[in-house]
């Protein structure tokens, strides 16, 4: 992976192809790997996917992290990749990212894929567990984040017939940096409601994706974004659990497929 400077951070990118540019977002605690088969597989497009700053082959500031930083480095990220406008295509945190850039800088924005993700803030209930998480990882590492969710990230079909992927995602959280892991955590603890935004995303195609298997962002909550959002596609993937383009990469690639043909990017 190549790698750009951006707002003083150096960030490990996978720049694909050509054509309607579409910018991944990965999730937490992971890194550009998440996409890998859809870059490899969305030919017709420019796949743009980086490691976010603290995150995989991407420097770990010891501070400086925040849903604003995060958007502020995308934006810094298309400017020097000469990208005009893109499709955002987050999941879990890469939605909450991408909701960002929806504030920060929605002239930029051709269309929005929100993945395994939530239009909700924390709760007090999910702070405190970021807390508890927070002090674990400065503790043991991200062993503790292995321990803690690991189990949750994949859907129970997946962990039964595809012990790669539970081992691929291990490797990606040990991977990551502790600056990166609690920057994360304290980012996301602390993110605004984007419940808000959501009516306004109906001046764009907009596609809302979850696994079936998926518990901690479930299928019900994809339903109620889709709903709140006029005009939004929603597709469910089966047998696929939080992490679903590494669990079902096949559909998950042929989803996006559709909707980017459909949409005319």
């Amino acid at each position: 992976m190549p790698d750009l400077t951006v707002n003083g951070v150096r960030l490990a990118v996978e720049d694909v192809g050509e054509g309607p540019a579409i910018l991944f977002v990965h999730g937490f605690p992971a890194d550009a790997s998440l996409w890998q088969h859809q870059i490899a597989g969305l030919n017709g497009y420019r796949r743009v996917a980086p490691d976010l700053r603290g995150m995989g082959h991407s420097d770990a500031p010891a501070s400086g992290y925040s849903m604003a930083s995060y958007a502020a480095d995308l934006r810094v990220l298309l400017d020097k990749l000469v990208v005009d406008r893109a499709v955002l295509c987050g999941l879990s945190m890469g939605g909450y990212v991408v909701f960002e850039c929806r504030r920060l800088w929605p002239e930029r924005i051709s269309g929005v894929v929100l993945m395994d993700t939530r239009a909700e803030p924390d709760s007090e209930e999910a702070q405190r567990s970021r807390d508890t998480l927070i002090a674990e990882t400065r503790a043991s590492g991200a062993a503790a984040v292995v321990a803690a969710l690991l189990p949750k990230l994949l859907g129970a079909t997946t962990v039964e017939r595809q012990p790669e992927v539970v081992a691929q995602v291990r490797r990606m959280i040990l991977g990551t940096p502790v600056a990166g892991i609690v920057g994360a955590l304290e980012a996301m603890k602390v993110r605004p409601d984007s419940r808000p935004l959501l009516p306004d995303l109906a001046a764009l195609p907009v596609l809302v994706v979850c696994g079936d298997e998926d518990t901690v962002t479930p299928p019900d909550t994809a339903r109620a974004m889709a709903a709140a959002i006029p005009g939004a596609a929603l597709e469910i993937i089966p047998e696929a659990g939080h992490f679903a383009p590494l669990e079902r990469p096949d559909l998950v690639t042929t989803v996006l497929h559709r909707f980017l043909d459909a949409a005319k990017m």
